[in-house]
């Protein structure tokens, strides 16, 4: 798993991209990291520059991330998940809750809606997938049906440019496999959930699924943002990521 390193204070804070993602998701946040804080951001397996996993399971790719940061950092940090990478640090946190200070989730579906199960309906689905994300004017036409699901500066689909389609179709299918969240329930670490003013429906669904499993959780709503609110809000969101650590 490769993991990039940003920043070289005490404070340790570990970012996990959504779907279709790499670590530099987390690039909007690099001017504002605080002086007192390092921010580790990886690639999960099979994106950027980590190898393809060798066994499709979530505990499995949870353990090698594990077995990563294990190796990179040995202190206490805060784990952050965006969209996707959201369910896999909860992964990472029911096997390492005693050593994150804060769990912060953004924009995380607490199910699979049916505009991505329609995607694995045997050939006939990833024929959709194909035109949906594997070529340009698919990307297109999805990017602007979703216009107001974004703002006019970003982009939902580009990050599909440059993907291993085999890799994120097998992603997909994995969370597909997520019996629930009620296994997360006894995640007991201070918990933010962030999420778009303008995001996707099935997000904004999510919030009562996700307090009724953490009712100590906090939530937040990144005022004009859609769902990628790392790049649409990022002061907003540094505020609520990096609270208590102003340089």
């Amino acid at each position: 798993v490769y993991i990039r390193r940003d920043g070289d204070g005490p404070d340790i804070f570990v970012g996990i991209h959504g779907w279709s993602g790499s670590h530099r998701t987390f690039d909007p946040l690099l001017p504002l990291i605080p002086k007192n804080v390092t921010l580790y951001s990886l690639d999960l397996p099979g994106h950027g520059a980590s190898g393809v996993p060798e066994q499709w399971d979530l505990n499995a790719i949870s353990d090698t991330i594990i077995s990563e940061l294990d190796r990179q950092c040995d202190g206490r940090f805060t784990l952050i998940g965006m969209c996707s990478g959201a369910l896999i640090s909860l992964f990472v946190a029911m096997k390492r809750g005693n050593r994150i200070d804060r769990l912060i989730v953004i924009d995380p579906f607490a199910y699979m809606p049916w505009y991505f199960k329609v995607f694995l309906n045997g050939n006939l689905g990833w024929c959709l997938y194909v035109s949906t994300f594997a070529n340009p004017v698919g990307r297109w036409i999805t990017n602007t049906a979703l216009k107001t699901k974004r703002t006019e500066n970003t982009d939902l689909t580009d990050s599909f440019a440059t993907i291993d389609h085999s890799v994120t179709y097998g992603y997909l299918k994995l969370f597909a496999t997520l019996d629930g969240i009620e296994a997360f329930s006894e995640l007991s670490m201070p918990i933010d959930i962030a999420y778009g003013e303008n995001t996707f429906g099935g997000v904004k669904r999510s919030l009562r699924f996700w307090q009724g499993i953490w009712p100590h959780a906090k939530t937040w709503e990144m005022k004009g943002a859609g769902h990628l609110p790392l790049q649409e809000a990022t002061d907003q969101l540094a505020n609520i990521i990096f609270k208590h650590h102003a340089s």
